[in-house]
């Protein structure tokens, strides 16, 4: 069996002279210094490495790493690309192809800088609870403590009040409500029009196109960034359609593509799904060490930056004992 350890990340850039510094990322000193450590104790290695050990049953060097870079974030071409170009090292790169071609932003990056803009994150619980009055019987809601008592709870990262506002915003309430709200919100706190930031946030397709030709990897996170487990089996056949159709234009190599399940979201229709499109392998956003087995191919978990070290001097920690 091969152990794998993959690390995921979204926002890496100098945080401290951000217009959002206090976005939840890894600032760009902080992901030298990591990449440093990771070159230190661990095997950096391809994606295509791992396809071909899975495909094969081969086998992979000890203590292997594979970084993966979810959402097409600008900081990656910015911040991260020159890091790993400089180190001749590879990253999986997994954009949501809506937002790059039609700038849109995602309901989640919507959230991540509205929380970063309130300098107190109650006053955008009391924009909720007024927003929930305002809505309550076009959409027949329940009362505001009901779905406080329900979402709030420290979980990782984050405290009780940031993860009800995440939970109540992307899942709990309906999708056509949770647009309206996220969006009052972020015309209020951001104070951008959605394509302009959209613009700012993201790459474009010949930044994307330039990674891949110096030997980046490109995979697949959705057209839309959907909960995958609650579409239909139509719903999917599009939303899988259409962002291969992108992958396809950028220069893909679509013999080996490959997946990252939007929030993790995924069920055995998405599996078969993915299988019967060709898909080499998708990760998720579970939390361990993956394995290289074919049984594993379309669960993959990983590990968040967070729980990898971030100096290069640092000690190797359980993450790395287990990989």
């Amino acid at each position: 069996m091969n152990n794998l350890t993959i690390v995921t990340y979204h926002y890496v850039r100098d945080l401290k002279n951000s217009r959002f510094p206090e976005i939840k990322g890894l600032d760009l000193d902080l992901f030298r210094e990591q990449i440093l450590y990771l070159r230190k104790h661990y095997h950096i290695i391809t994606m295509e490495e791992v396809i071909h050990s899975i495909d094969n049953q081969a086998k992979i060097p000890k203590k292997s790493v594979l970084l993966t870079f979810d959402d097409a974030h600008s900081d990656h071409y910015v911040n991260v690309f020159p890091v790993l170009d400089k180190y001749q090292l590879q990253g999986s790169f997994f954009p949501p192809s809506k937002a790059v071609t039609e700038h849109t932003v995602l309901d989640v990056n919507k959230i991540h800088f509205i929380l970063a803009s309130a300098q107190n994150k109650s006053d955008i619980v009391s924009d909720i609870k007024n927003l929930l009055k305002v809505y309550k019987k076009e959409y027949q809601l329940q009362d505001f403590d009901y779905y406080h008592k329900k979402l709030a709870r420290d979980y990782g990262y984050d405290t009780a009040e940031v993860i009800f506002i995440k939970r109540l915003l992307q899942v709990e309430l309906r999708e056509e409500l949770r647009i309206k709200i996220i969006d009052t919100l972020f015309e209020k706190y951001v104070g951008m029009s959605e394509s302009s930031f959209s613009r700012e946030l993201y790459m474009n397709e010949e930044q994307l196109m330039h990674m891949l030709r110096s030997g980046q990897h490109i995979g697949n996170h959705g057209y839309n960034h959907y909960w995958w487990n609650s579409l239909t089996k139509e719903e999917l056949g599009e939303e899988l359609d259409l962002s291969l159709a992108f992958l396809d234009k950028i220069g893909v190599d679509m013999k080996n593509w490959t997946a990252c399940y939007p929030y993790g979201s995924y069920d055995d229709q998405s599996i078969e799904m993915l299988q019967e499109r060709g898909c080499k392998l998708a990760v998720t956003t579970k939390v361990d060490i993956a394995t290289t087995n074919e049984s594993t191919r379309f669960v993959m978990p990983r590990l968040d930056t967070n729980e990898i070290p971030k100096g290069r001097h640092q000690e190797t920690n359980e993450w790395y004992s287990r990989g």
